[in-house]
């Protein structure tokens, strides 16, 4: 694995040999190991969201602005990327993600150096507090394109651990921190899959440099249970029962973003 070719890709550009390229692998755990809670919390969202289908039968004006985005993003334009953006943004800020200080920000472009040299890796949807990244959001976007989001969002939390490191040190005149585990989350449509994702100073170093870490990263996902598996991605959060569990997640996830 040391051997193998590493150039100065941007992040949008990932894929699973630079995972291989820079020891990274990722595990998938059920609900009650990722979360490190059993059950669940009780999503933070009114009874109307939980008990009824579609958004002509919400009373509340935020909710039913939740299901239409809904119903955008679970029919994406083949030309078009805002769709998914704009349904992950609304839940977020439905479900207590944006208190105050911090804000939603889409296609913001992190800094990444990689192999000696300045590249980007752009977001879909991201977090930030006072400049610093929480939580990052990549779009599935294999209905337009044949790239697969997981190495994209892998190469974004390391941007977003380099990018806020610098600003540690370059602005804040803070030391570095050296172990940061940056939540991230996938969205095919309205279905997600949600990722630890622990970067190191190990890691973002060799990255940089374009070498191969001693140290493997061990990433873990959960992919929420649904009560029809093969009908995950048709299906997304539309089915009464799909949405409290993937809105379960969502709110045990929240932990997560600090």
């Amino acid at each position: 694995m040391a051997n193998l070719l590493r150039s100065a890709k941007s992040g949008s550009d990932w894929g699973p040999s630079e995972l291989h390229a820079y020891n990274i692998v990722v595990e998938f755990q059920n609900a009650a190991t990722f979360f490190g809670l059993n059950p669940l919390p009780q999503p933070a969202v009114a009874a109307e969201v939980l008990n009824n289908i579609s958004a002509d039968d919400m009373v509340n004006d935020a909710n039913y602005k939740l299901l239409r985005y809904m119903d955008l993003a679970m029919d994406p334009v083949p030309a078009e990327e805002s769709a998914v953006d704009d349904f992950a943004v609304h839940l977020l800020s439905l479900l207590g993600y944006v208190p105050r200080t911090r804000m939603l920000r889409t296609r913001a472009d992190i800094p990444l150096v990689v192999c000696g040299e300045q590249s980007h890796a752009k977001t879909d949807v991201c977090i930030v507090d006072s400049d610093d990244i929480l939580l990052l959001i990549q779009e599935d976007k294999r209905h337009k394109e044949p790239k697969d989001p997981e190495p994209q969002l892998i190469a974004e939390a390391i941007a977003a651990f380099q990018t806020n490191n610098t600003r540690r040190t370059r602005v804040l005149g803070q030391d570095p921190i050296a172990h940061k585990v940056m939540p991230g989350i996938t969205l095919k449509g309205t279905s997600p899959i949600f990722y630890k994702i622990p970067v190191t100073t190990e890691l973002a170093q060799s990255v940089a440099l374009g070498i191969y870490p001693a140290t493997p990263t061990i990433i873990h996902a959960h992919l929420p249970q649904v009560a029809r598996p093969a009908r995950r991605l048709s299906e997304g959060m539309k089915p009464l029962d799909n949405r409290a569990s993937i809105l379960a997640c969502y709110e045990a996830f929240k932990n997560f973003v600090n």
